[in-house]
């Protein structure tokens, strides 16, 4: 009752819920530890979170969500993630309301039937968003990714490292979710290790288009490092079905009138992306490895 009497008390309450928070000890009470942010917002932390070394007007840091009973509450376990960000998160259980997936808190995360792209399945894993619903002020998954990228204003360089979500698989290759942020892709012709739905791992941009889209490469280390016209050579065999009648002792004049590069820089090109194991260079020409695989 304590705890209810003080929530009501604090029910103006606009410490924002999702996201971690560096708040002050205010004070100890039976129930646990007020905690307390610069603008006078004040919230629980139940003693089953308290630190066993702390000290009043010490700061914490600690994540504020809505419990079971909708009171917001912070907690110093570590979330699988956090408001506004995409992430691989297990079934726990269904009802026909909609799916609870395991946030690694006491709380599922509860993703209603009209934000779910296909039924979910207890058990199966997904990757969702999560977002606050304005009108209940809860924490709500998404597994209807598209209308939470952000393409329209791609805030990103060629070759810049960015983390990566590996979403669904096409023909063509693999979508992925960028910084938290884009929707990209890796084309086949791209991809040398096994990726997995759900996988977090790294990558680098290859191209920002016009329209919004980003191409990724896994490889940008390897061969931009050594040679950035290996992405001449790359674009040229995408666009000739994986394969060009060159290679290193293809005559200077005809390099430059397909290329419009040097022999010198051409060698090095292909060089590269050899050492790369990206093509195969045969007597006849170039080829793309796993072009059309």
């Amino acid at each position: 009752m304590l705890y209810e009497k003080r929530d009501h008390h604090l029910e103006g309450n606009t410490l924002e819920i999702g996201v971690y928070h560096n708040l002050t000890i205010l004070r100890e009470t039976a129930v646990g530890l007020f905690l307390g942010d610069d603008d006078n917002n004040e919230v629980l932390l139940p003693n089953k979170y308290v630190p066993e070394d702390f000290k009043v007007d010490e700061k914490l840091r600690v994540f504020v969500y809505l419990d079971s009973g909708e009171r917001r509450i912070a907690t110093t376990i570590v979330p699988k993630l956090i408001k506004g960000e995409f992430g691989f998160l297990k079934c726990n259980a269904t009802n026909k309301t909609g799916a609870f997936l395991d946030l690694g808190l006491e709380k599922d995360l509860f993703v209603p039937f009209k934000e779910q792209a296909k039924k979910m399945e207890e058990g199966k894993s997904y990757n969702v968003y999560m977002f606050l619903d304005e009108e209940t002020d809860r924490l709500l998954g998404s597994n209807k990714l598209s209308k939470y990228f952000k393409n329209e204003d791609v805030d990103l360089e060629q070759n810049q490292a960015v983390d990566l979500l590996i979403d669904k698989k096409s023909d063509l290759g693999i979508n992925v979710i960028v910084n938290d942020k884009y929707t990209g892709f890796i084309f086949s012709n791209q991809i040398f290790q096994p990726l997995r739905y759900g996988e977090r791992i790294s990558g680098y941009v290859k191209e920002v288009r016009e329209d919004g889209k980003i191409d990724i490469t896994l490889q940008k280390q390897g061969i931009d490092s050594i040679e950035p016209n290996a992405y001449l050579i790359i674009d040229t065999l995408e666009a000739n079905e994986g394969f060009i009648p060159l290679n290193d002792k293809s005559d200077p004049e005809l390099i430059r009138e397909k290329l419009g590069v040097s022999k010198k820089i051409f060698k090095k090109a292909i060089g590269a992306l050899y050492k790369e194991r990206m093509i195969e260079i045969k007597e006849d020409g170039i080829y793309l490895i796993g072009f059309n695989d």
